[in-house]
């Protein structure tokens, strides 16, 4: 059965009315929680597009340095320990620990000079995932929604019988489930739905054997269950008229049954089969957990999610930054290049966005390790990190942004949080200026002063 983080609701459920709240406690009673999520997410939804995002999360900061903005020229204490290499776009060079990704970057956008000026893991992570400075290591509480969970309330899913929003094997922030990928004062019907909470914080290169599902580990047990739950709907059929005259709930018995497709083998449960896909397309992604979660994404997508958030963690290499890496960036770079491969080759690329960020860059000028650990690494950097943007639709092929000859900031085309999630949330057909009501009941907007960046859409 999928695991759902419900949380808690809002004051006024995500601005839905106070009778609606009611039922969603009433049927919460009876056990149809995820009928009602399904419910929920369906008011008020966009017009969709079609399209989807896939995030790779960075969990940890990654070095731009070490990844898509190295610096050759810059000084030993600076430039780290690769070179640069080109890609198959003239003037654009990578790091060249990213041989495959270079393979593709006529089909990324580059921003280079995303900043926001914090090196608190806490405040970088809640402005990176929801385009607003917000929450702190002092008070760790999300403050505003993620861009998945507004996603997920102006749109739902692509497809019927599919949740809009799911974390891979978890969806998390800073050690935080659902951390700052959770939907605040939206309400839990718009959290992601966790996989695999027993197996949320794997690295790139565990041994340990990925668990299956609980939504396949547990289908047979629930089959009946959620039948008698139906039956129980049947037969307070009269009482729910009796409660409520206007018609809002003449089409609960669909979503109903969208959340027993759901949990007894329909859609979804065969989008989460991974023993659909060969041997083949398995090594092109990489058969680490990474890899894995990564090639689940683009079943999931291909199926109807909306927004799909893969978490890649420990990034946050104060030390030993060679090690480190040397130790990631194989696993990334395959299941990113895997990714833009395989969705090109099925005709998905124009229609999915891939995102691939973390919560900040690291210090340019290495340091001299840790405390017991003396060998380099950097440390937290927000005046300037690298975020990907591929696929979407967007005019690909091309660098926005330049830091300086160090990487310390931006020297052109200084961007924000909030201008990437605005360009997201335009790929996805949704105007940045949407308002949603927070616990308050005032109507906050998705993106405060950001800009969509014109010049790839």
């Amino acid at each position: 059965m999928l695991e759902l983080q419900h949380g808690n609701f809002g004051a006024n459920c995500a601005g839905h009315s106070r009778r609606t709240a009611i039922k969603a406690g009433f049927l919460g009673v009876l056990g149809l929680s995820t009928a009602d999520l399904l419910r929920l997410r369906a008011e008020g939804a966009a017009k969709r597009n079609g399209k989807s995002v896939i995030l790779i999360w960075l969990d940890g900061g990654p070095s731009h340095m070490e990844t898509y903005d190295p610096k050759p020229a810059a000084p030993k204490e600076y430039r780290g320990p690769w070179l640069d290499m080109p890609t198959n776009v003239p003037g654009i060079r990578f790091s060249e620990m990213l041989p495959l990704q270079a393979k593709h970057a006529d089909k990324m956008c580059v921003l280079r000079s995303v900043h926001h000026d914090t090196g608190d893991h806490f405040a970088a992570a809640h402005w990176m995932l929801t385009g607003r400075h917000g929450s702190t290591s002092a008070n760790k509480a999300q403050k505003y929604p993620s861009i998945g969970s507004c996603i997920a309330r102006a749109r739902g899913a692509n497809a019927k019988g599919m949740p809009a929003y799911v974390g891979l094997p978890a969806a998390e922030s800073v050690y935080l489930y659902p951390g700052y990928q959770g939907a605040a004062y939206l309400g839990a019907a718009y959290n992601p739905f966790q996989l695999n909470m027993k197996q949320k914080y794997l690295g790139a290169t565990s041994k340990t054997k990925i668990q299956t599902p609980p939504i396949l580990a547990n289908l047979a047990g629930d089959t009946a269950r959620v039948g008698s739950r139906v039956g129980l709907l049947e037969s307070l059929d009269q009482i729910n008229r009796n409660i409520d005259r206007t018609g809002s709930f003449e089409s609960l018995d669909r979503y109903q049954q969208e959340a027993v497709d759901m949990v007894t083998g329909g859609k979804a449960r065969a989008a989460f089969d991974m023993e659909k896909e060969s041997a083949k397309t398995r090594d092109l992604y990489g058969r680490g957990p990474w890899g894995h979660y990564t090639l689940m994404a683009r079943r999931l997508v291909e199926s109807g999610v909306s927004f799909v958030t893969v978490d890649m963690p420990h990034w946050d290499t104060h030390s030993k930054i060679k090690i480190g890496l040397e130790a990631r960036l194989p696993f990334l770079d395959r299941a990113v290049a895997g990714l833009l491969d395989d969705l090109k080759q099925r005709g998905m690329l124009d229609d999915t966005l891939v995102v691939v960020m973390g919560e900040f860059g690291r210090t340019p000028k290495l340091n001299s390790g840790q405390p017991g650990i003396p060998i380099p690494g950097r440390d937290h950097w927000g005046q300037a990190m690298s975020v990907i943007l591929a696929g979407g639709g967007l005019k690909t092929g091309q660098v926005i942004g330049a830091t300086n000859a160090k990487a310390e900031h931006p020297v052109a085309r200084a961007l924000k949080p909030d201008d990437v999630l605005a360009t997201i949330y335009e790929v996805m057909g949704i105007d940045p200026e949407t308002t949603f009501k927070d616990f308050a009941g005032r109507p906050v907007p998705l993106v405060d002063q950001g800009q969509a960046i014109k010049e790839i859409l």
